[in-house]
């Protein structure tokens, strides 16, 4: 491992495995400041061979939860959410990883199901359905489902587009499946929490544009956030989540119009 990372604690294995077997599968879970989450997520993980904590150097008591769990800890400075599962790829030796942010909850007919998986020779990775919770409330529409994510990963076979610093693309070299059986998403618990993680991505978003070298036009600050609505709204049906649909629709549609004010901000102080 590079000098930027950091052993903290040694892993409790999880699952029964004959003396000297390496591990075949591997929970990671992605940490900074989640000492209200990482216990039940880990307990929702112990299905696994191993579990893994790979923190961005926490300031609450993330590391000292985990440890005291079982899990290993790695610390590892944060720069991107892609250069970070990249790090952690590299940092675990287990055939297979499975990605699960400390927000989220794996259920058990998904653990049977990964564990079947993993054994299809044909497939590199598994895309996974979630449930999103947002305000507390199951959201069926307006984008938030069925949601599938690649987090059921083969060691070298996949990777994280270095470019896409913020809702990473997987590189795989070989083909992926998809799984049945949902990953719980505690998303959102209130609007203030939405709004400031929002906050954060319209950042990694507008820098993403900027360095493809794309100019806000007039036309971008009216039209994107109108098609971002009516995409979320209508085609995505969000009408039928009623009004809790209506406001999510409209706070995407908002985090659209910020992000190219934050776009045309770093064209004006940057060039």
């Amino acid at each position: 491992m590079g000098s930027g990372r950091t052993p903290v604690s040694v892993s409790r294995e999880t699952r029964e495995m004959d003396e000297g077997e390496a591990p075949r599968l591997t929970v990671v879970i992605l940490t900074k400041d989640e000492e209200h989450n990482i216990a039940a997520c880990i307990e929702s993980a112990r299905w696994a061979d191993g579990v893994v904590v790979f923190d961005s150097f926490s300031q609450d008591h993330t590391v000292e939860i985990a440890q005291k769990l079982g899990a290993r800890v790695i610390q590892h400075p944060f720069r991107n959410y892609a250069d970070q599962r990249n790090t952690a790829l590299e940092a675990v030796e287990s055939r297979w990883v499975f990605f699960i942010d400390a927000d989220e909850r794996a259920t058990p007919p998904l653990a049977a199901e990964a564990w079947q998986a993993i054994e299809d020779e044909t497939k590199v990775g598994w895309w996974v359905p979630r449930h999103n919770y947002i305000f507390g409330r199951l959201t069926r529409h307006a984008g938030w489902f069925p949601d599938y994510q690649l987090r059921l990963l083969k060691r070298g076979h996949a990777r994280y587009d270095p470019a896409r610093a913020v809702h990473e693309v997987v590189i795989l070299d070989g083909q992926a499946g998809h799984l049945k059986n949902v990953l719980i998403h505690y998303n959102y618990n209130n609007l203030s929490q939405f709004l400031e993680r929002q906050n954060r991505y319209t950042d990694y978003e507008a820098r993403i544009l900027y360095e493809q070298g794309i100019r806000p036009r007039w036309r971008n600050f009216i039209l994107q956030p109108l098609r971002e609505f009516r995409r979320r709204y209508i085609s995505l049906q969000g009408w039928r989540d009623g009004f809790h649909g209506l406001l999510l629709s409209s706070l995407m549609a908002y985090y659209h119009f910020v992000m190219y004010i934050r776009l045309r901000r770093l064209w004006r102080t940057l060039t």
